[in-house]
């Protein structure tokens, strides 16, 4: 008899769990296959303090194959399910394809970004869901401060120390916290001219700070914003964002260059595509976590409504307890399908929450205990040691470091700003150029919203790869923080004939919207016709492969021209569009309606450089794009 096949999908808190219980319990006599984009489990709770420059990214990334040794792990996104033919159709991270068949399949997408049909936030704001959001935000507010310390003008000053933050969640409210005295101790060795500080604003339409949270553990929260100074404000959000400011739906008009995207998360749409009853965008499962009327299918985490026994007639919160309980009691259930063990049906017990506020402030009430002050900051760190599955050395380390050492704030400028656009498919892999089929775009179902490549413009239009003249990404500065970089300054366009300086025409990074990524491609170029005396050309008609791609498998839309994320994550060529402000660590949907790509070629990497000029390629960013509006820069190098 065949071993067993079991696929799982997504590799968040609900997936990581199924996959560790289900190596421990069958022993290695089953073929189990993690499909995830990524090759980690990355630990969302310390992602605020990755941003506030406490821990480093790798404390919070547990490596995939190095935690899961009898596990095969494949890099990719799922884009189709097949339930009758139990497969699994994926697309990795450098546009392959691949089929996965499964005996037994477990659906652990996890959720992405919520994004309100809010008039300028899409372009404007930045999500916090992924390590490239993170990493954005500590290089973004470290260069704002700098900025605003070496600036005469005081309007000028006071926008780009103001930063805001919308939604006062856990990830909002520790984001504030976190934030405020990261700022604070960069004007403290370097006070600004004007005299002014930094300020940080935190809204929410609930009534209070956390209202998912005991009222007394909201009241602790809130007294610590205020002590450092944020500027909290209930029962207030964003009406609109534009590219000096907010103005908030009380009327009040807050200039600004930040805007930070807190207000939630929804499930990842994948489930939508399956055709199964749901519960709120949830797949609905039942108290063993398996689909109705299908036995070989498992959901769990943020993706499925799981009864809750103790409040019947309700459904377990999207919260990382609940999808981490979910995955050890799938495993076991998943086992018990093959006739080994007994089914367990999901039950918790209410263990309370913690909320780390930076230094030694934390509310939290463990096992019901309402706490705060030191005592509660000792909790909540403990508590995060003991629920991390690798890496508690090394983060107690840097706890300890942060304890004893001032922080660096420096700017790494490895993510720019249109590598982490609010409405990626895709938050947990920053965007990267230089990729060819313009896989750089995410659209969003029934509109004709547009994210572009380099500098996150926002076009109408139609998203086919290859479409250029009207794709924004032709025009990266526009419509986007930051503008037309001053001359000789970092970001600037270089001079000519050196290193990194004005490109040739028609190489990649040269001026004109037709030769930019996103743009019309150019013959011989990075995403244009190869020719035929070029490299590669002859494999023009054939799929990464080499061969014919097959056709009638069902496809997603075409994102629109732009550079190619690092994964097959949002713009991968051949993906359907999502709704917007969608990205998980989980799977993409079939898209029923959408245009299909075509079998594209591989991209001819174009001629050779002249001479004095970088090679193009994934590593050379595209050059700068003259602004038209006559908009400042504000700079993302």
């Amino acid at each position: 008899m065949s071993r067993p096949r079991i696929v799982i999908v997504g590799a968040g808190f609900a997936g990581y769990r199924t996959a560790r219980t289900l190596s421990r319990l069958t022993r290695h006599q089953a073929d189990i296959t993690l499909l995830n984009p990524t090759d980690y489990f990355l630990y969302l709770p310390l992602l605020p303090q990755v941003a506030a420059g406490i821990l480093e990214p790798r404390r919070v990334s547990v490596s995939l194959s190095g935690t899961l040794p009898h596990v095969r792990l494949v890099l990719g996104e799922a884009d189709g399910i097949d339930l009758d033919g139990r497969t699994v159709h994926y697309t990795g991270p450098e546009g392959e394809e691949g089929t996965l068949s499964y005996d037994r399949l477990v659906l652990a997408a996890g959720s992405v970004n919520k994004l309100l049909p809010i008039p300028g936030v899409a372009e404007h704001a930045h999500g916090f869901r992924g390590l490239p959001e993170a990493l954005y935000l500590r290089d973004h507010v470290t260069r704002q401060v700098e900025l605003a310390a070496a600036a005469d003008d005081r309007a000028e000053c006071a926008a780009r120390c103001t930063f805001v933050v919308v939604g006062a969640g856990y990830t909002g409210t520790e984001v504030a916290a976190h934030g405020a005295m990261y700022t604070d101790a960069q004007v403290r060795k370097h006070p600004m001219r004007t005299g002014m500080r930094p300020r940080w604003m935190l809204l929410d339409v609930a009534p209070r700070v956390m209202p998912e949270m005991d009222e007394r553990l909201s009241r602790t929260a809130e007294r610590v914003l205020r002590q450092r100074g944020v500027d909290v404000r209930m029962g207030t959000s964003v009406k609109e964002a534009t590219h000096d400011g907010v103005v908030l739906t009380d009327g009040t008009t807050v200039d600004t260059r930040t805007l930070v995207w807190c207000v939630g998360v929804r499930p990842d749409p994948l489930v939508e595509s399956l055709g199964l009853p749901m519960e709120r965008g949830r797949l609905l499962v039942d108290p063993h976590l398996q689909v109705p009327g299908r036995p070989e299918l498992f959901a769990c985490g943020d993706v499925a409504a799981v009864p809750d026994l103790n409040q019947p007639g309700q459904y377990t919160p999207m919260t990382a307890q609940h999808a981490w309980r979910h995955g050890k009691v799938c495993a076991h259930n998943v086992v018990a399908s093959f006739g080994r063990g007994q089914r367990r049906a999901y039950r918790h017990r209410d263990m309370g929450f913690v909320v780390d506020l930076g230094g030694a402030k934390a509310a939290a009430n463990p096992l019901g205990v309402p706490m705060s002050g030191p005592a509660a900051g000792a909790v909540t760190r403990g508590y995060h040691l003991a629920a991390m599955p690798g890496n508690r050395v090394r983060v107690a380390a840097d706890w300890l470091l942060d304890a004893v050492l001032p922080r660096q704030a420096v700017q790494l400028g490895l993510v720019r700003s249109w590598s982490v656009p609010l409405e990626s498919s895709s938050p947990e892999v920053a965007r990267v150029p230089g990729r060819p089929e313009g896989a750089g775009m995410t659209t969003t179902p029934g509109t004709q919203r547009s994210d572009t490549g380099p500098g996150g413009a926002q076009a109408g239009g139609t998203a086919n790869a290859g479409a250029a003249k009207n794709q924004s990404a032709s025009d990266p500065a526009r419509s986007r923080p930051g503008g037309e970089p001053a001359r000789n300054q970092p970001g600037s366009e270089p001079a000519k004939n050196q290193p990194g300086g004005e490109p040739a025409k028609n190489q990649p990074g040269s001026e004109g919207a037709e030769r930019q990524p996103g743009g019309e491609p150019a013959r011989n170029q990075p995403g244009g016709e190869p020719a035929r005396n070029q490299p590669h050309g002859e494999r023009a008609k054939k799929g990464p492969s080499g061969s014919p791609r097959a056709s009638g498998k069902p496809r997603r839309a075409v994102e629109a021209a732009g550079p190619r994320p690092a994964r097959g994550g949002s713009g991968r060529p051949g993906k359907a569009p999502r709704a917007a402000g969608e990205g998980s660590a989980g799977k993409r949907p079939t898209a029923p309606s959408g245009p299909s790509r075509s079998a594209g070629p591989p991209t001819d990497p174009g001629p050779e450089p002249p001479a004095n000029q970088p090679p193009p390629g994934p590593d050379i960013a595209p050059g700068p794009v003259k602004r038209t509006d006559g908009r400042a820069a504000e700079g993302d190098s």
